[in-house]
């Protein structure tokens, strides 16, 4: 193999055998709960990085199946979102992610900089009761409840909500463990289909770990809950900012 046909056909790592498909990405019946919660707002200013601002102490914790995902496969993710800005615009920061499936953790953080683990999360429904957790090994760090469809959630506030851009912290370090790529990227969610949402009351605990510190953002008051159903797809992303520029 020379090497015009290296560059020509590296697009992920192994070479021969990418770990995952070059997108565009689509999820059918994408399923989340996401508890929105109010937390500690010091705790929260140390964890998300500059330029982006936080306006309010606010964390969205996330419970996300993703039965049909292209290239990814059928997995199941859990964490925490920040509300943000950035520049004026709202948005939201990606601050950790925990899944079960080898190629959306390749693939996220190699092409967008998704701060993804693996770990054991799990969504579903029991009898009367939307169920959410979170296993790190054996011990579970995230528990989170929320009556099933208890009422109709406004679809088009949720649809605005979704589209809005989304932050990550990229890293990728150099081979001598200094950090070769620091980026901020932006990502939208696009060609969203929404099948239903609804709210209800909901709890959440969070469980100290170490590897996990998701407790690390505590719960002070439950605020509010949202259970969504849609197709969508996951755009590429742009660099916003360079860290190392």
């Amino acid at each position: 193999m020379n090497s015009d046909d290296v560059v020509k056909r590296a697009f992920a790592m192994p070479l021969t055998s990418p770990a995952y498909p070059p997108g565009p990405y689509r999820f059918i019946d994408r399923e989340y709960m996401i508890v929105t919660y109010r937390t500690d707002p010091e705790r929260l200013r140390a964890v998300v990085p500059e330029p982006l601002q936080v306006d309010e102490p606010v964390v969205k914790y996330e419970f996300i199946r993703m039965p049909d995902s292209t290239g990814f496969g059928d997995y199941t993710e859990s964490g925490q979102v920040i509300p943000v800005s950035f520049q004026g615009r709202k948005g939201s920061y990606t601050h950790c992610m925990f899944l079960n499936d080898h190629p959306p953790i390749a693939g996220g953080r190699e092409l967008w900089g998704f701060p993804k683990k693996l770990a054991q999360p799990r969504l579903a429904v029991d009898i009367d009761t939307l169920v959410g957790e979170l296993h790190y090994g054996r011990m579970q760090v995230a528990l989170g409840t929320m009556g099933y469809k208890h009422r109709q959630a406004d679809i088009a506030a949720v649809k605005a909500g979704m589209e809005a851009p989304n932050f990550l912290l990229k890293i990728i370090p150099h081979v001598d463990g200094t950090p070769r790529i620091c980026e901020l990227v932006e990502y939208r969610l696009s060609d969203i289909v929404m099948k239903g949402a609804w709210t209800g009351p909901a709890q959440l605990q969070l469980h100290s770990h170490a590897l996990a510190p998701v407790a690390e953002l505590p719960v002070l008051e439950v605020l509010s809950a949202v259970h969504i159903k849609a197709d969508l797809t996951l755009e590429l992303g742009k660099v916003v900012h360079d860290y190392l520029a």
